[in-house]
């Protein structure tokens, strides 16, 4: 059995709305919508994902396309960026870097990558071990998402292992025991 984790495609950026709140951009909708034609996720029986707008609606197309629920779990969220609100494009690549590369640093009041770390592989954990059958979705964030690659691969927390930009990527790994089977890929070259 195989879980898969997948990053919410492209958003529409408000400055004016908590990031938590931004939703899905149009592009990212069409992304969804031809992801839940493809057919690839035929095997999954769990859909989980962040409480996070773009996440849900992410998660929900692909649930309703393979008729099953979407699990939210809200301590899968992106890493808690609350204490400086949007910023813009080349200050968040910035502060970004420097939450991966000073993972036991609070970059500018962030939650720190080791405890944003811990909290997704926890959250990931406690769904694997009720050991369901079938493939399980995970659907949720690049920055968490790269954190629980890195942790499945044995790898320091890098930045060099983040998703390509514009997010809707995925990475696979086996369920039990866990282990990563391929790195982040587009999710319109899955097979």
């Amino acid at each position: 059995m195989v879980a898969r984790y997948l990053s919410h495609p492209q958003v529409q950026i408000d400055a004016t709305v908590p990031v938590p709140q931004w939703g899905l951009s149009d592009i990212g909708k069409d992304r969804v919508k031809s992801l839940c034609e493809a057919g690839w996720l035929s095997a999954t029986t769990q859909i989980v994902s962040s409480s996070e707008c773009k996440a849900v609606e992410t998660a929900e197309p692909i649930a309703e396309a393979l008729d099953i629920a979407v699990e939210i779990r809200a301590a899968m969220h992106e890493n808690d960026r609350s204490a400086t609100g949007f910023l813009s494009p080349d200050i968040f690549e910035q502060v970004a870097d420097r939450f991966f590369a000073e993972p036991e640093q609070s970059v500018r009041g962030w939650e720190r990558a080791i405890d944003a770390q811990r909290r997704i592989v926890r959250e990931v954990e406690t769904v694997l071990n009720r050991k369901q059958p079938g493939d399980v979705l995970f659907v949720g964030h690049g920055g968490v998402g790269t954190l629980l690659l890195c942790h499945l691969a044995g790898y320091p927390i890098d930045r060099t292992h983040d998703q390509p930009a514009g997010g809707g990527n995925f990475f696979s790994f086996e369920q039990s025991p866990q282990r990563l089977l391929h790195p982040w890929q587009p999710m319109e070259q899955a097979p």
